[in-house]
Formats: C-alpha cells, structure tokens, sequence
C-alpha cells in the first residue's frame, strides 16, 4: 500500500550521498541530509512517544531556524498536524488559535514560555516545548534522548497535514485544512513547470535556493521549502531577510523567492547588478501585488525577469507565469497552473467574457479540504460543481493571462501578509473614547499597501491618535498596526448608512507617495 505522507516523498528525494551539505545558514553552520534524517527522526520519536490522540495539532511559534524547519518535517513523518502560527501574535490571538484547534502540543520561544504555557494549560494541552534559534530549548533535550531511526508512519492522500489560520474578514480566524496530497501535488507541479534541476548549478549539484522568508506562511513553508527539499536541493538559510547578505549570497545560488518589499530593499543594494546574477536562474515573487516599476527595474539592473505567481493559504500556488515558453507579464500572474481549474464569474454566477472583471473561483488537487470545525463555513465557500470561492477579484485576457484587480471585501496585504479591517475595527472600537472606526488600504512604496485608521470619537470624547495606536501595539501582531489614525468629525456614508471605503481610500491614497 503506497504511503502518501507527504514526508516520505520529501525523504525518498534526498541525494544518495547523504553526507553531502542541504543547508548552510547564515551563522556559518552546515547541515548534510543526513542530519535532516536524523535530526527530523528524533523529533518524530519524541512526538509518538508523548501518546498524542490520532489526528493531533502541533502548535508551533518560535524563530526561523533548521530546526525549526525539522520540526515540521517530524510533525509530517510521525503523522501529525503542523500549525504554524506567526511569531508576531500577541496574547489574544495565541489565545484564539489554542482554543480553537486545541493542540496536543505547543512549542514556543524560552522568552515567551511563560504567557504561552499559561494558555495552553489553561486550554487543556498537555505538552509545552520550548525551541529557540541557537539550537537550543526542551524540545531538543528531549528529543537527544531518542532514536535517530524512525519509519515514516502511513497517510492517506485526504489525511490532514497542516492547518494554516488566515483571518476572516469578519474578525474571525479561519484554520484552512490542508492534505499531505494538497500539498505534495502542488509541489510536484512546482518542480516540474520552475524548472527545477538537479545538474549544473554554481557548485555542479543542480539547483542552490537562498532561503529568506519566514517559515509561519506558505511562501516560505511550503513554496519554498518543499521546492528545495522536491529536488533534493541545497539551501542557504538566512533566519532574517538582509538585502545585503542577499547580494553577496547570489553567486552562490540559482533560485530566490520573495515578496515584493524584499524585491524593492534589493534593489537599494549598490551592488546589485548582473555579475552578481551570475549563476542565478529563478526570481519569484509573490504574497502581494508586485510594482510595475520593481518588475522593470529588475529587469534593467540584473537582466532577469521576476516570476509573478499566485497561491493562498488554501490552496497553496494556482497560477504562475512561464518558466520558458512563454513571455513573463508584468501585472499579471500567469496561466493557471497545469491540473488546476480557475474561472472568473459574474455575481449571477455565469462565466464572464474575457476582459470582464468577476469572481475567481478554482478546483485542483492542491484546493484544501475545508476550514477546521466550520462546516457551514467551508460549505459557503464552494460552488455547488465544487469550485472555491478565493474571495479574490480579477480578469483573464485574450492571450490567458490572468491579472489580480482587487480583494472582494477590503483585505489589506501589507508587506505579503493580510490584514483584514474587521479584525482591526473591532479592536479600536473597543478603546474608551471611539465612537466608530474604519480602517482602508493605501499604497506603500515598501509594503505595498498599509492601513490607515479613520476615527469617529464618542461626543464629549478627544481619543489621541497616537495612543490608539500604541493600544493597538500591546495587543495586534505588528504588521497589523495601521500607519497612521487620523480623528475626523464624520465617516462618508451611502444612502444605507454604510461607510463608503473606496472614499476614504482616495482621500488617503497619497499619503506615503
């Protein structure tokens, strides 16, 4: 019976020769692959040996590090369910989220033990680790003790492999299930339509990815990771994106990926130019709308054309532009990725004409299975010919390039991470003093987008802006906290009484310009 673990066809890709290097990090360490099997081995013994319940969660918030990136490879081999969570939330959220997956255990920074494992007891999990950047934490004391030879435990290709929360646009997280062959399929179809190669390269082993996104999100987890580990190719690890260790990494590499904010501090290093390009093969950007200016400028100073594709938490990556064959346009993502099926419709659900902005609905096998413990939910979000409402806007032209116009609701991605309004609205409207609050996108030469708070005061009331936002502070992950907060006597409504966002978003849109 074949073994769909996601983890067994990561391992059966590594090199033969096992002794060779996977990742080199930026601290000047050297792991081969066989420290990857033996380490992830460990890991996944020390899991199986705490008696965790068929199907149980795996909380993790730590650091960007190897072996925090072996622990969800030992999450995967001994048949567990990875949830990577954000090291920017906050109390609140952490809360949140443990509460509602309720995991059979939670790993946490040493520096955060003591407000992380006072919720996790609180919500009933039984095992608190700690892991942190520089090799050490309980998790791995623990897991020295065990053995470093472990056989890879039985999956269905429909088992659940990973739950990622995206947040709802109406304040409330959603947990997007996701299967070992959601995400096996997609990184199987990566391999293939990017090229990926296990001859040539600057060392003569195939492909090099620099590795500098964090590994809490899809890009960095899965995009990235399962890319290089797919192709049994080496990595060069940065724990923290620095543009300038990132240039002189360069000849080493074939492969970067990144958002757009990375692509624009790239292109303030003076020593970003063609030599330094070298070797390289493959630029991938993604998680946010990329700039017309950046993708050109790239183009003129390194003489490679970025790849723009298109994923979410749900469904891993749809779409992509050509690896060869074919032109990379910028301001589009590309055709829809082989195997995946993406439409745009109308709002009386009829497929548009080509040009016509509409609803992008998708199917494929990378399409998760739903959102945790929301039935009603998930059900609302599928067509009734099975086809998932991404929530996103956008059009197909004559030639099949698709482009992203918009978000249906007010999604905000800031820096490649989303902020939904509702979440932050509720927030501020809860602050002594707000009477009613709205929060809208406007353009950010680095983040592409950030929020801007329009605040209406209670009478009588004078909330200071800029402590509204240092409330926020305590209790939000940063990337949510809006830019600025401006108090005004009164929000633009439309004859409902609903606040007209696109107003505000024009009033604003200069702001950072």
């Amino acid at each position: 019976m074949k073994n769909h673990n996601l983890f067994a066809a990561l391992r059966a890709a590594f090199p033969q020769a096992l002794d060779e290097i996977a990742v080199e990090t930026d601290t000047g360490l050297f792991y081969s692959w066989r420290d990857l099997d033996r380490g992830t081995a460990m890991m996944a013994n020390l899991l199986a040996s705490l008696g965790l319940p068929a199907g149980a969660r795996i909380a993790v918030q730590v650091e960007k590090s190897v072996e925090a990136m072996m622990l969800y490879l030992a999450t995967l081999r001994a048949g567990y369910v990875f949830l990577p969570l954000n090291t920017a939330y906050q109390s609140g959220e952490i809360e949140y989220f443990i509460g509602n997956a309720e995991p059979s255990v939670v790993v946490c920074s040493s520096k955060n033990f003591g407000w992380v494992s006072k919720i996790a007891f609180k919500a009933g999990t039984q095992n608190v680790f700690t892991l942190d950047d520089d090799r050490t934490g309980s998790l791995l004391q623990r897991a020295a003790h065990c053995s470093d030879r472990h056989t890879v435990v039985q999956r269905g290709a429909d088992d659940l492999a990973a739950i990622l929360y995206t947040s709802g646009t109406t304040g409330r997280s959603k947990g997007a299930m996701l299967s070992h062959e959601n995400m096996l399929s997609n990184a199987l179809v990566l391999k293939d339509y990017w090229g990926w190669t296990a001859t040539g390269g600057p060392e003569g082993r195939g492909d090099v990815l620099i590795h500098a996104l964090p590994i809490f999100h899809v890009h960095g987890l899965f995009v990235a990771l399962h890319g290089a580990l797919i192709n049994g190719s080496k990595m060069i690890w940065l724990a923290k994106f620095d543009p300038k260790l990132v240039v002189r990494k360069l000849p080493e590499a074939t492969v970067f990926m990144g958002v757009p904010t990375l692509y624009t501090r790239l292109l303030g290093e003076p020593g970003l130019n063609r030599e330094a390009c070298r070797n390289m093969r493959l630029f991938v950007a993604g998680s946010a709308p990329l700039l017309i200016e950046t993708f050109t400028e790239w183009q003129q100073r390194t003489g490679h054309t970025i790849l723009e594709r298109y994923g979410m938490s749900e469904t891993v990556m749809l779409t992509s532009n050509p690896y060869e064959g074919g032109e990379r346009r910028g301001g589009t993502v590309g055709f829809a990725l082989p195997g995946v099926s993406l439409r745009v419709q109308g709002d009386d659900g009829k497929a548009l004409p080509t040009g016509e902005i509409g609803a992008i609905q998708v199917k494929g096998p990378n399409v998760f299975q739903g959102y945790w413990r929301m039935p009603e939910k998930t059900k609302e979000e599928f067509t009734a010919d099975g086809y998932f409402k991404t929530g996103d806007v956008g059009k197909i032209d004559a030639r099949g390039y698709i482009s992203i116009v918009g978000r249906s609701k007010d999604l905000i991605i800031s820096g490649g991470y989303n902020v939904y309004p509702a979440e932050i609205e509720g927030y501020i409207n809860e602050i002594p003093g707000v009477a009613e609050s709205a929060l809208v996108g406007v353009p950010h030469p680095d983040f592409g987008e950030v929020g801007v708070a329009v605040v209406i005061a209670k009478p009588g009331s004078a909330p200071d802006p800029a402590e509204i936002l240092a409330s926020l502070k305590s209790r939000l992950a940063n990337f949510k906290i809006p830019k600025r907060c401006f108090v005004v006597p009164e929000l633009p409504r439309n004859t409902m009484g609903k606040v007209q966002k696109n107003l505000l978003r024009d009033q604003y849109k200069t702001l950072f310009a």
